[in-house]
């Protein structure tokens, strides 16, 4: 946008907040909101207050930053946040609202009580998460329809997650994906965890089952890798599968906890033999963007949204014979992960944060000056109405 264009209010609900620290979600607020901010814009940002915390920062990076409390319960977390920050937001009305995480939905009323036009991203296929029992899953499968119902954007950062959502409901999404970070390769951090580059493979994940961290680990064990695995992450609520994973783990393993230092992350990145991803039920991961940012050659788990951020530019596996193997190849051809890492970087440079800030600006301009387009239904398609269908559907 031009510097005559108007700027406007915009406010980030439904996440854990900035600075980011945690997730795709927190890495997106952050990295667009504060392009949003130097435009001009008014940004507001909603984040959870870290136990009694009261003397948390109230600006980051030009955006203005509301902390409130969250219940400490998995099942209740997200939603007691969101709805004060919601409430909250009903009494500092903005021009226009981002929630993050169809979770949310339940709470678009309120925000739609105000006038106030709000875009929902809608993150994964949430309800596929192991860590949900069916209770669980048939809230996230219909917070998905209420947030097709209710919001005026559906916000998808993955093709696969925009064809889902033409497939269940019929429904337009804006596709808009992540950026990806050029990383330098720095390495004097890496003697603090008594590391050398190119000296160890490395996985960064949430630990849970959907991340096949498991799969990997087994797979590592029952190589003949010489090069140590180094895993980065953690889960709350999570003590059961942690332990399983250092159960199957050998001396080879090395579990660094949560990594919170993004300068030290980023030279894990930058300088690992191979970086192993296992996500397969969110959407465009920012950890596999930072990892291709970083110029590390990648071995992935095979699914769509994978596919689609690395291309020919990956390796892929569906289990841990196969993770055995790609480990054994790798480090039999040094000179062709240096290859594919190169290739990797070639194609962060496709996953720019200034034209994904562009989109949302627009996006959020198009809901401000309005009108917005017809909501659909929320309504599943039946499995006739969906063989039926075209195709191919454009994303808007």
């Amino acid at each position: 946008m031009t510097e005559q264009s108007p700027t406007f209010s915009i406010a980030m609900v439904g996440t854990r907040g900035v600075p980011a620290r945690y997730g795709g979600f927190e890495t997106c607020i952050e990295e667009v909101g504060r392009r949003l901010a130097d435009r001009g814009h008014h940004v507001v940002v909603y984040c959870r207050r870290a136990g009694e915390d009261r003397q948390s920062s109230r600006s980051h990076l030009g955006m203005d930053l509301v902390h409130l409390p969250a219940m400490r319960r998995r099942s209740l977390e997200t939603l007691s946040h969101s709805a004060l920050s919601v409430a909250h937001l009903a009494r500092h009305r903005t021009d226009v609202a981002l929630v993050f995480n169809a979770a949310n939905a339940p709470l678009l009323p309120m925000i739609r009580a105000r006038r106030i036009p709000v875009a929902t991203h809608v993150d994964g296929l949430e309800w596929l998460r192991s860590k949900w029992g069916p209770a669980g899953r048939r809230y996230y499968r219909g917070a998905e329809a209420l947030a097709v119902r209710w919001s005026d954007a559906v916000i998808a950062d993955a093709p696969g997650i925009a064809n889902y959502y033409r497939d269940e409901f019929d429904a337009a999404t804006s596709l808009i994906s992540y950026g990806a970070p050029l990383i330098e390769p720095g390495h004097e951090r890496l003697g603090e965890l008594d590391l050398e580059p190119q000296g160890y493979h490395l996985v960064v994940a949430r630990f849970e089952p959907e991340n096949h961290v498991h799969m990997i680990v087994e797979g590592y064990r029952r190589s003949s890798a010489r090069l140590p695995l180094v895993v980065v992450g953690s889960a709350p609520y999570a003590d059961r599968y942690t332990a399983h994973l250092h159960r199957l783990a050998d001396d080879r393993v090395r579990f660094l906890g949560g990594v919170w230092d993004s300068d030290l992350l980023d030279q894990l990145y930058a300088n690992c033999f191979s970086y192993i991803h296992g996500h397969s039920v969110g959407g465009t991961n920012p950890s596999l963007l930072r990892a291709i940012g970083a110029g590390a050659p990648c071995l992935a788990f095979d699914v769509s949204f994978n596919r689609g951020v690395l291309g020919a530019a990956g390796k892929y596996f569906a289990s841990s014979d196969e993770v055995r193997v790609a480990l054994e190849r790798a480090e039999r051809d040094p000179g062709g992960q240096q290859d594919r890492g190169t290739v990797s970087r070639e194609r962060a440079r496709t996953y720019r944060w200034d034209d994904v800030a562009d989109s949302y600006e627009e996006l959020c301009r198009r809901l401000v000056m309005g009108p917005v387009q017809r909501r659909a239904s929320g309504r599943r398609r039946s499995v006739r109405e969906r063989s039926e269908a075209p195709a191919e559907a454009p994303s808007v």
